[in-house]
């Protein structure tokens, strides 16, 4: 990966991320945080016969696997809160001691998770592949931190940040297709692997090409001109 030069600046005291990037990072970890409180209330009350009937036939789903849901989005609840303290505190040794363990229970209970997906074999395919990137990113990233490789823990780390935060990615485009099934007459199993193929691949294909057009910026950026009084004080130590 041709990524060593944007490696240094995403260490550098000055604030690493533009301000568009900053904005989705925190509406992706607020649509997670509230997606895993919302199924944490309608794991604990049974769904009422009121909600809309796809709506209600998504709990029932979940409440008949609730051992195994409950799994997954705890330890996901708890990654995503220690996430911005990787992202945002570059030293935090408490917060990357955590993400490690915490990413590794996410990623092998999506894959038991997805076992029963509702999507059928697309929305499985798209967890395969992507909790597959998920897991080697953090994986590449254990493996630098214990290389003592500061600067590569972090860049893998935070591309395996990118890819979780894709399946906050996916509500508002479920949304989209809730809103528009009585049109398309879509239900849920048509439509949730597609959702997910499109949510994750925003959000990896957007911090990947932000990564390298980052790298490309660096290494073509050309150096700064040396003002007067610093070419006086070299010429003064020649």
């Amino acid at each position: 990966m041709h990524i060593n030069a944007a490696i240094s600046p995403l260490n550098s005291s000055q604030k690493p991320f533009p301000l568009w990037l900053r904005i989705g990072f925190w509406i992706c970890t607020t649509i997670a945080v509230a997606v895993v409180i919302r199924r944490l209330f309608a794991l604990a009350a049974p769904p009422r016969s009121s909600a809309a009937p796809q709506l209600a036939a998504l709990d029932h789903f979940f409440a008949s696997h609730a051992a195994l849901t409950l799994a997954h989005i705890i330890p996901a609840l708890a990654f995503v809160l220690v996430a911005p303290f990787v992202v945002f505190r570059r030293q935090s040794v408490w917060a990357e001691r955590l993400i490690f363990p915490l990413g590794a229970v996410v990623g092998i209970t999506a894959y038991a998770i997805s076992s029963h997906a509702i999507g059928g074999w697309i929305e499985r395919s798209a967890v395969l592949f992507f909790n597959g990137l998920f897991l080697f990113a953090l994986l590449r990233a254990f493996f630098c931190r214990r290389r003592k490789e500061p600067q590569r823990t972090r860049i893998w780390l935070l591309r395996a940040i990118a890819i979780l935060l894709g399946i906050a990615t996916t509500r508002p485009v479920m949304g989209v297709f809730f809103a528009t099934s009585p049109l398309t007459h879509l239900t849920p199993r048509q439509f949730f692997g597609v959702a997910f193929w499109i949510g994750f691949s925003i959000n990896t294909l957007v911090f990947e090409l932000w990564l390298r057009s980052r790298s490309r910026h660096q290494q073509t950026m050309p150096l700064q001109p040396v003002d007067d009084d610093l070419r006086a004080q070299l010429r003064r130590i020649s």
